[in-house]
């Protein structure tokens, strides 16, 4: 009877997890396999006939301007993204995890932008630069922020670069407060007892006990700024002409509004097979530095 009731159970919760696994399948898997398909042909995401033009969407991805712009683009925002957003979380961390009078209120506040959706950042965001920057660069006499930024070819990139940051930090600074309280106290001690500097603490005791939260921060950070896409949709469209334009925006736009479905299909695995690489790199570096093998 024991058993028969194990077996019922086990039936039970097999049961429970079948709706979870359909809607897995259908809204994940299915259009995965779907997308790569299309990928392969010139559909234009509406008619039902369509014709398979096999590599000629791959091919026509490295000679499109457009395209390889919007992926240099992407490529460069991440990498300023990437870097700015872990070394100004790192260092936040630090202060959070230091004795400071009222960290608890500050660890509360920094949070607050991560709470806020990134469409409603760059509504308000939009708002600032267009009214409350231009009257402060005419005050102090400076001729490129007299004038709205994300009007500017020069100034929009660093704009959209500054908002995504200031929305993205919270959640890295929150994994590295963590991986700072994974360090064994004793050994900071037993280091600092034996006249350990600074350097040599974080090199040597702090570093090995971070590198899980750093894999994972990079990954993190670089997904986000490979996909970068509402920030900029909300505040410049891609523009001032293609100057904001990133992958992302070059997917939408060649998908909703010139109709080339297959194409822009074939441009979004190629942006995964960039993250993938990029992501499994950053993962085998850090594990071999967190071994001791580099």
């Amino acid at each position: 009877m024991a058993g028969l009731y194990s077996k019922r159970d086990n039936l039970t919760m097999y049961l429970f997890t079948v709706p979870g696994v359909i809607l897995f399948l259908v809204l994940f898997v299915l259009p995965i396999i779907m997308g790569f398909f299309y990928s392969f042909t010139d559909w234009n995401g509406i008619s039902p006939n369509y014709n398979f033009v096999g590599l000629e969407n791959f091919r026509n991805m490295f000679s499109d301007k457009r395209v390889s712009y919007s992926i240099s683009f992407s490529l460069l925002f991440t990498l300023f993204f990437v870097v700015l957003t872990n070394i100004l979380a790192i260092s936040i961390a630090f202060l959070l995890n230091a004795k400071l009078k009222g960290k608890t209120f500050f660890r509360a506040m920094y949070f607050f932008p991560a709470v806020v959706s990134l469409v409603v950042v760059g509504l308000i965001f939009d708002q600032i630069f267009y009214h409350v920057v231009p009257p402060i660069g005419q005050r102090l006499g400076i001729d490129l922020l007299s004038r709205n930024p994300m009007g500017n070819p020069d100034l929009a990139g660093a704009g959209i670069l500054f908002v995504k940051i200031w929305r993205e930090i919270p959640i890295p600074t929150i994994l590295y407060i963590a991986g700072l309280q994974s360090v064994p106290q004793d050994l900071l001690e037993a280091s600092i007892i034996d006249g350990a500097g600074w350097f040599t603490r974080l090199k040597s005791v702090i570093f090995p006990f971070m590198v899980p939260v750093i894999s994972m921060n990079l990954v993190l950070t670089v997904r986000n700024g490979v996909m970068v896409f509402d920030v900029i949709k909300v505040m410049t469209g891609g523009g001032p002409g293609y100057t904001t334009s990133s992958v992302g925006i070059t997917i939408y736009n060649m998908g909703f509004y010139e109709m080339k479905f297959g194409f822009s299909t074939a441009i979004s695995l190629f942006l995964f097979l960039i993250i993938a690489v990029i992501s499994f790199a950053q993962i085998s570096l850090l594990r071999k530095k967190g071994t001791g093998q580099l």
